[in-house]
């Protein structure tokens, strides 16, 4: 739910957009650094699932490991994903998107970003993803994204 100022009494309107032509984006954040890799994608799919896992990998490199906490997305959990050796797959069980600490970021980002606003076409929707995925700041990530389970002490 999006809020926008208004005389009290009076009901504000708002453009809303009636086309649906969908962008994907995949991202994958670390909450205690900020540190994030993301692609935006035509499709949500197995394939697509894969180019991210392998985005992942690549930016991380093979002297980390990275355990990828998501939810139970269809392309998320099918048997055709390649998951690369560095990195381990943390399915949450069902109901439980509030532990999945990138969906914090996802509800930011629409509220933030995309609530209330129309797009003139697929490109444009597609820049406007791509310019807010890099504005999108560390320390950002870190407020929206830190989760008491995940902090660990040092």
């Amino acid at each position: 739910m999006t809020c926008v100022w208004a005389q009290r009494g009076s009901r504000p309107i708002r453009l809303k957009q009636t086309e649906y032509q969908w962008v994907y984006l995949f991202g994958a954040v670390n909450p205690q650094t900020g540190d994030s890799v993301a692609l935006v994608l035509p499709e949500a799919d197995t394939s697509m699932m894969n180019l991210h896992l392998e985005a992942i990998s690549r930016h991380v490199g093979t002297a980390r490991h990275v355990v990828l906490v998501l939810d139970n997305a269809g392309w998320h959990t099918c048997k055709g994903l390649a998951v690369p050796s560095n990195i381990t797959l943390l399915p949450l069980p069902s109901r439980t998107p509030e532990e999945n600490p990138i969906e914090r970021l996802w509800l930011w980002i629409k509220e933030h970003y995309f609530s209330n606003r129309t797009y003139r076409d697929y490109e444009t929707l597609l820049e406007e993803v791509c310019r807010m995925w890099n504005r999108l700041e560390s320390t950002r990530i870190q407020s929206v994204c830190r989760c008491a389970w995940s902090t660990h002490a040092n």
